[in-house]
């Protein structure tokens, strides 16, 4: 094959092309004075983006560029706008802040809506002590603050979209800050902002002025409210546990939405809406009730492994109704810790969105554990105020403790006799049951008395579930391995997830599990000899045997994440318990003088049936003459 060359010819053609192109790229190029006017065309270009992006936020749909002195364009504007195009030419209209903070809370309001775009709290700091990350409720347009306006020529705008006017005075020690939206020199809509020194709580008036020549009056104005909680502690799924939204509605009744997905609730009368998080709130109050709520709550951790930023969307819709054609609102917000003694100094009814329990679990916490434990800590620390406080419950419930042993001790005396019966009525149950509660009253002996002291027990046990994971003291407050008392004890990090229990090993736990092992161990064969075993009833000796080693196993794995403060009380709680059975046992129960004072009762009169006694040989009786009946059938 012929090898190819570059001839001469192919030389000369690739030069006269490429003179070519340099001579039309040469032609092409513009002058001086092209480029000067492309210039000033690009930056007029822009000019007028920037007022359209100015002008558009204060419409439904984007009007002409306000020119100053244009009196025609002003009137069109104003008519597109309903009125508020005043508001677009003040020096205001710009994305600009106003902060006021005094020395617990900062916070910073924006032109643009009017509503608080921050809200920190400067005492506090987020996951652990020495963070160096203050706790911020409202940051990077997590929350908004919106009116839907209706205009008389049927326009709806939102006040989130238009630019307010500020004005910063003080008075006396008060901040007040005054964010007008202005339809005309004398027409306005007012957020006004009252902060006060070292408070939580910031007034917040809502009026109007002259906006009956601009508004559709005949009709309230919907409120809309939004939230979209940060998280703030070191365990989300926990902190998540405890963030819902809490209402106050018709005089004094308080309510929640709920946790979950998409939770809905309507509400009348409504004083406050508190967006409540674990250890951190923000509530919006009013004097006058809003006449109808609609509250939204939506769960955002799915996986607490992925979504570990927000805890919970939170939304709320009330209508604010005219009064004689303007609006007058005297409302507050609160931005700062769901402590109860914190809420309960407001005497505003804000302390119920703790929850501390119904009924005597409520009441156990309200007048017994919060006062006593605000007393202990108030001289010791934390963790050591946790371990006398659960002495003085223990030790104050010893009495109900040893009535509880003392019954077992005699039905377990009992336990031959009671078994004979058994044998000698194997085939008539009837009376085999009439014949032991004669032997019980014979002796003495109530069966229902060792139930009694336990169930007298239960509530308390029950209030210190609600009691520590409400205790705002204990949040970050160190004792020994636990860095926060209020968060899990972890000393081991798993490098892998188990369902149920977590990524890591809290100690506590594990301590808690072991003493109520050891309890449970040391109380099953005293229960076993106590119980006789009925006809028909599970074998309550097998049914023993697998609860010593399944409850702590329960407890072990639900108290992995709970905070360490519960489960350091449950731990001391149990050893405690220990201790009192084994004096109880040593010093105070002695079976043979039991047993003498037993058969001592035996030979007096027979004390007269109680009425539980009299009720359950009814009952039996009533029991037995059906299964004759239908025996007989």
């Amino acid at each position: 094959m012929e090898e190819k060359k570059l001839d001469l010819n192919s030389i000369i053609g690739f030069v006269l092309i490429f003179g070519i192109l340099i001579w039309i790229m040469y032609q092409n190029q513009p002058s001086k004075e092209s480029i000067a006017a492309e210039k000033a065309k690009k930056e007029q270009l822009a000019k007028t983006e920037n007022a359209n992006k100015v002008v558009a936020a204060q419409a439904v749909a984007a009007p002409a560029v306000v020119v100053a002195g244009d009196s025609t364009q002003m009137v069109q504007l104003q008519k597109k706008l309903g009125g508020f195009a005043y508001s677009a030419t003040l020096p205001s209209a710009k994305n600009d802040f106003t902060t006021i903070e005094n020395e617990v809370v900062k916070l910073k309001i924006a032109n643009k809506g009017g509503y608080i775009v921050e809200a920190v709290l400067k005492n506090f700091e987020k996951f652990k002590k020495g963070s160096g990350k203050l706790v911020e409720l409202i940051k990077d347009n997590n929350a908004s603050l919106s009116l839907q306006l209706h205009t008389n020529d049927n326009r709806t705008l939102n006040t989130k979209d238009l630019f307010f006017e500020p004005t910063l005075a003080k008075v006396g020690a008060d901040q007040i800050l005054s964010m007008k939206l202005k339809a005309g020199a004398n027409e306005f809509l007012e957020y006004k902002y009252i902060l006060k020194p070292n408070d939580y709580m910031i007034g917040f008036d809502l009026r109007s002025q002259g906006l009956n020549k601009v508004l559709n009056t005949s009709k309230p104005l919907d409120l809309e409210w939004n939230l979209k909680t940060y998280r703030n502690e070191k365990s989300i799924s926990y902190e998540n546990r405890y963030t819902e939204v809490y209402f106050e509605h018709e005089e004094g009744k308080i309510n929640y939405v709920g946790q979950g997905q998409n939770k809905e609730e309507d509400s009348n009368k409504t004083t406050y809406v508190a967006y409540k998080q674990h250890f951190f709130s923000t509530i919006l109050l009013t004097n006058k009730p809003f006449g109808t709520a609609k509250l939204q709550s939506n769960n955002l951790v799915h996986d607490e492994a992925i979504d570990t930023t927000f805890t919970k969307q939170f939304k709320t819709n009330v209508p604010l109704a005219f009064e004689n054609g303007e609006l007058d609102y005297k409302m507050s917000w609160y931005f700062g810790p769901t402590d109860y003694k914190t809420l309960k100094s407001y005497d505003k009814n804000l302390e119920k969105v703790i929850s501390l329990g119904w009924g005597i679990f409520g009441w156990i916490n309200k007048f017994i554990f919060i006062p006593l434990f605000g007393f202990l800590s108030s001289y010791i620390s934390y963790g050591i105020a946790i371990i006398i406080f659960t002495i003085l419950i223990k030790v104050a419930m010893s009495p109900i403790t040893f009535k509880s042993f003392l019954s077992q001790a005699k039905m377990k005396v009992l336990r031959p006799e009671i078994t004979e019966l058994g044998e000698k009525f194997k085939k008539d149950p009837m009376k085999k049951q009439q014949e032991t509660m004669k032997l019980y009253n014979k002796a003495g002996v109530n069966p229902m008395a060792g139930c009694i002291p336990a169930l007298i027990q239960i509530p308390f046990m029950y209030a210190s579930f609600q009691f520590f994971p409400s205790a705002f003291e204990l949040r970050q407050k160190s004792f020994l391995w636990a860095d926060d008392l209020s968060s899990f004890d972890d000393v081991i990090k798993l490098p892998f997830h188990v369902p149920l229990y977590g990524d890591h090993i809290s100690l506590f736990p594990v301590l808690a599990s072991i003493a109520i092992f050891f309890y449970m161990k040391m109380t099953s064969g005293d229960q076993q000899m106590a119980t006789p075993q009925q006809d028909g009833m599970p074998d309550m000796a097998k049914m023993m045997k697998i609860m010593i080693y399944v409850s702590p196993i329960m407890m072990l794995f639900f108290f992995n994440s709970y905070g360490a403060g519960l489960s350091l009380y449950n731990f001391i709680s149990n050893l405690i318990t220990i201790g009192i059975m084994i004096v109880i046992k040593r010093y105070f129960i002695d079976s043979d003088k039991i047993h003498a004072q037993i058969q001592e009762n035996k030979l007096k009169e027979p004390k007269k049936q109680g009425k539980f006694q009299r009720k359950l040989q009814e009952v039996m009786e009533q029991a037995e003459a059906e299964k004759a009946k239908k025996a007989k059938k």
